[in-house]
C-alpha cells in the first residue's frame, strides 16, 4: 500500500480501542500518534480539524472523522473505495506524518554531568589491563594507584584528596572494585569501570553507548516516563483482556525506540531509599516490558535450557550493577528467595544488590509477572499510588479466569503450576497455598474451596503450563547474535 492510515489517540479513550480493533478486523495497517505521548501532535490535530477531539483518522491528507464516521463508511460501502486509492496513491506533504525518531522525547537531555566529563578523561589517561588479583584473572581492570594519580593531576589535589574523590566517582557507578571488597582505595586494588564489566558488555541491553553524559534522573522521574509510555504501548499494542501482544507493531513502533532510549538512563540510578510502592511498581513494569525487549531481541525461548537463559542472561545495567529478568523477580520482588528448582539466592549477602531487594516476598507479584507465555497473567501497568489494590485485582483476574478451578464433585482442585513453583510465597503447605488463593476467588465460589478444604482434603491437581508465546504474530528462538526478530505468521 502506497498511502498510509493515521490515527490520532490518547490515554483512557475508549473509542479509540474501538478503532484499533475496527483496523485489526480488516488488517489495515495503520500509525498511530498519542497525543499524551506526543504532545506537540495536539497542536497539529486541531489546526487540521479544527479540534483536538480523539480519535481522528487521516486516510493520506483526507480526514475520515472519528469513529461513527468510520462505521458510517463501513456500513455504506465506500470504505473500500477509499482503501483502493490508499493501495494506489502516496500522501501529499500535506498529509499527517507517522511519529518522528526522538520526537517529544527528553530522553538523554538533562544537566551534563561534570563527573562523567573527568571519567571520559580518566579512561584515555588509565588504560584498563588484564591483571592477576589474588590468584584470578581479571580482564579490562586498573590499579586505584594509577587512578589517583591521574586524579591528583587532573584535578590538583593531593593523595588524600584524590581518593575520596575516587570514592565519591564510585559511588556514583562510575567503577567498582573487581570483587566488591571496597569503595574505592589508593595501591594495588583492582576497579573496573561500568562499562568494561564483561557481563555488562556482553549480556546488558541498555547501555549501548557507554555510559550516558547527564547527570541521573531520579528513579521516580525515570519509573513515571516508563509507566506513561508503557500505558501508551499496551493500549495500542496488547488485546483488552492482556493476553496477546503484538510484538511486531511494537518493534516497529517509534514509542519501542523511546523505550529503548530511557532505559539508558538507568545505568546509574540511585535505587536507594525508593519507597515500598514506587519500588514495586517500578520493577514489575520494568520487568515485564523487558521480557518484550528480550523477546523482540532475541525471540521467544524454546525449551527448557533456552527459558533458562533467557530470564537468567538478559540483563539491564540498573544503578551500576546488573539485573536479569529472574534476579528481578526472585531477587528484588520475591526478597532474594531461591528459584524454583534452584540451590542458591539470586544476591549473596556481599552483593549490593540485596541492599535493593524488598524486605520480604511480594506474593501477588506472580499475577503480574509477565514473559510472554500463553499460560501467563495477563499484561498490565502498575502505579505506585495503587500498586496494591491493582496486584489484588490482577490475583482475582488470574485465579478467576482459570488459574484455580474446583470440581466438588471428583473432591479435585485445579490450579496453576504458577501455585507448585511460588508456593512457599503462599504458605507452608499445599493446604496454606490454596487457602491464600481462595481469598481472591468469587465469594461463593471461595466459600465453596474453603468448605471442601474443611470437610475433607481435596486432591490438588496442577494444569500443564502452555510455554508458547501470547502472540499476535509468533517469534521463534534465535541467536543473540541477531538484531532483529524473526516473525512468522500463526499457523
Amino acid at each position: 500500500m502506497k498511502g498510509r492510515i493515521i490515527v490520532y489517540t490518547r490515554l483512557g479513550c475508549k473509542e479509540c480501542k474501538e478503532v484499533r480493533l475496527f483496523m485489526h478486523q480488516k488488517r489495515l495497517r495503520y500509525f498511530e500518534i498519542n497525543i499524551d505521548i506526543y504532545p506537540s501532535r495536539k497542536l497539529e490535530l486541531e489546526k487540521n480539524t479544527g479540534s483536538p477531539a480523539v480519535p481522528r483518522i487521516f486516510f493520506n491528507e483526507l480526514l475520515i472523522g472519528g469513529l461513527s464516521d468510520l462505521n458510517a463508511l463501513d456500513e455504506s460501502g465506500k470504505l473500500a473505495d477509499k482503501i483502493s486509492l490508499l493501495i494506489n496513491d502516496e500522501p501529499s506533504p500535506a498529509a499527517p506524518m507517522p511519529p518522528l525518531p526522538g520526537e517529544d522525547d527528553v530522553s538523554g537531555s538533562g544537566t551534563v554531568d561534570e563527573l562523567a566529563s573527568i571519567v571520559r578523561k580518566m579512561k584515555e589517561s588509565v588504560l584498563p589491563k588484564d591483571r592477576f588479583y589474588k590468584m584470578r584473572m581479571f580482564s579490562n581492570c586498573f590499579l586505584g594507584s594509577e587512578a589517583v594519580e591521574f586524579l591528583a593531576e587532573d584535578q590538583y589535589l593531593e593523595r588524600e584528596e584524590a581518593v575520596e574523590f575516587g570514592r565519591k566517582l564510585a559511588a556514583k557507578h562510575f567503577f567498582r572494585h573487581v570483587l566488591d571488597e571496597n569503595t574505592f582505595e589508593d595501591g594495588s586494588h583492582l576497579y573496573r569501570f561500568l562499562d568494561d564489566d564483561p557481563i555488562v558488555v556482553s549480556q546488558c541491553y541498555n547501555i549501548p553507548r557507554g555510559i550516558i553524559d547527564v547527570k541521573p534522573k531520579p528513579l521516580i522521574d525515570i519509573a513515571s516516563r516508563l509507566r506513561h509510555l508503557s500505558y501508551a504501548m499496551f493500549e495500542a499494542y496488547v488485546s483488552d483482556d492482556g493476553k496477546h501482544v503484538d510484538y511486531r507493531s511494537i518493534y516497529e513502533s517509534e514509542e519501542y525506540r523511546r523505550y529503548l532510549r530511557i532505559i539508558e538512563e538507568l545505568q546509574r540510578v540511585e535505587l536507594q531509599d525508593v519507597p515500598r510502592e514506587e519500588k514495586l511498581a517500578f520493577f514489575i513494569n520494568l520487568h515485564n516490558t523487558m521480557a518484550i525487549h528480550a523477546i523482540l531481541t532475541w525471540g521467544h525461548p524454546v525449551g527448557a535450557l533456552d527459558r533458562r537463559k533467557f530470564l537468567g542472561d538478559f540483563k539491564y545495567v540498573i544503578g551500576g550493577c546488573s539485573y536479569s529478568l529472574s534476579g528481578i523477580q526472585n531477587g528484588i520482588l520475591r526478597g532474594n528467595q531461591r528459584p524454583p528448582y534452584n540451590i542458591t539466592r539470586p544476591f549473596g549477602p556481599k552483593d549490593g544488590r540485596s541492599e535493593v531487594a524488598l524486605p520480604y516476598a511480594e506474593p501477588l507479584v506472580h499475577f503480574a509477572l509477565v514473559c510472554g507465555t500463553r499460560s501467563g497473567p495477563a499484561l498490565r501497568c502498575y502505579s505506585p499510588g495503587n500498586v496494591d489494590k491493582e496486584l489484588m485485582e490482577a490475583a482475582r483476574s488470574f485465579l478467576r479466569n482459570g488459574g484455580l478451578l474446583i470440581e466438588p464433585e471428583t473432591n479435585v482442585v485445579s490450579a496453576s503450576k504458577i501455585l507448585k513453583w511460588y508456593s512457599v510465597d503462599f504458605g507452608k503447605n499445599e493446604s496454606e497455598v490454596i487457602k491464600h488463593a481462595a481469598n481472591y476467588l468469587e465469594a461463593s465460589k471461595s466459600e465453596e474451596l474453603l468448605g471442601l478444604l474443611a470437610n475433607s482434603q481435596p486432591k490438588v491437581v496442577y494444569q500443564p503450563f502452555d510455554w508458547g508465546l501470547n502472540c499476535y504474530y509468533g517469534i521463534h528462538f534465535h541467536s543473540a547474535a541477531s538484531q532483529s526478530p524473526r516473525f512468522q505468521e500463526p499457523h
